[in-house]
């Protein structure tokens, strides 16, 4: 399965003929804002953007995150937040990061109608406990809590299950653990499928490029080098020429004020 983050309508519009789910991710928080993290994204901004996303998109299935501290706190809170996600977006499902502390939460909005991916391994929101964007999974400890996690999401009603930055043996076994598909991003090609940034993918976002990214375009190069052109095009006066302008032809002419 191929899935693609997208935060607006024209690149979710791009890449619906050929993904089969289109993620709104709160990585849009760095990709898009310009934040260190996706820590402060809020409910808010993921509606807006999985509102353009839903509207742009009539084939993939499109999924929204649950931003931070939007679910962690009850199941009740999670349900709020999430049913918000739904109504307001169209969207078919959202994502939550978390492992066995999350399994209670993601029954009580199955159950409630709420379709959930779950995301476990490296989980960008909890990055400060962390102590980085470390690969995990390196020792036994890690490996058997990943693996817990991954167990405790799918019993609990999750019908995909994202492993993120997770060494390649434990995420291959994983997949074969597990009934639901998983999704991988830095994890395994044994995984039933693969989701990145498009923003990694496309070159848009360049201040570092992950291990795990394959780039495919160097957009902002490209647009750098437009928008060089152009400067240079107006300040030399090349820009804009008479083609560019509206006059009057004799056919349209506009008529003469009377006497």
């Amino acid at each position: 399965m191929v899935w693609l983050t997208a935060y607006s309508a024209p690149t979710a519009r791009a890449m619906d003929a050929h993904v089969d789910a289109i993620l709104v991710g709160d990585s849009l928080g760095m990709t898009v804002y310009g934040m260190d993290s996706t820590l402060t994204v809020t409910l808010d901004m993921m509606i807006a953007h999985g509102r353009a996303v839903v509207r742009a998109s009539s084939r993939a299935c499109v999924i929204v995150d649950m931003p931070f501290a939007s679910y962690q706190a009850s199941p009740a809170d999670a349900y709020r937040g999430a049913a918000r996600v739904m109504a307001e977006t169209g969207c078919a499902a959202v994502k939550l990061e978390g492992g066995v502390e999350m399994a209670e939460t993601i029954t009580f909005l199955v159950a409630r109608g709420i379709p959930v991916v779950g995301h476990v391994g490296l989980t960008p929101q909890s990055v400060n406990r962390f102590g980085g964007y470390r690969a995990q999974g390196r020792t036994a400890a890690e490996a058997q809590k990943i693996t817990a996690d991954a167990k405790a999401v799918v019993a609990a009603g999750a019908f995909a299950l994202v492993i993120e930055k997770t060494l390649e043996p434990l995420a291959r076994a994983i997949t074969k653990a597990v009934s639901v598909p998983t999704i991988g991003i830095g994890a395994s090609p044994a995984c039933d499928g693969q989701v990145l940034v498009v923003d990694d993918v496309t070159g848009v976002f360049d201040q570092f490029k992950p291990k795990f990214v394959k780039r495919y375009a160097e957009v902002g190069r490209d647009v750098s080098n437009a928008v060089a052109a152009y400067a240079a095009d107006v300040r030399a006066g090349r820009f804009p020429t008479m083609e560019h302008c509206f006059v009057a032809d004799k056919k349209n002419k506009p008529a003469k004020p009377k006497k």
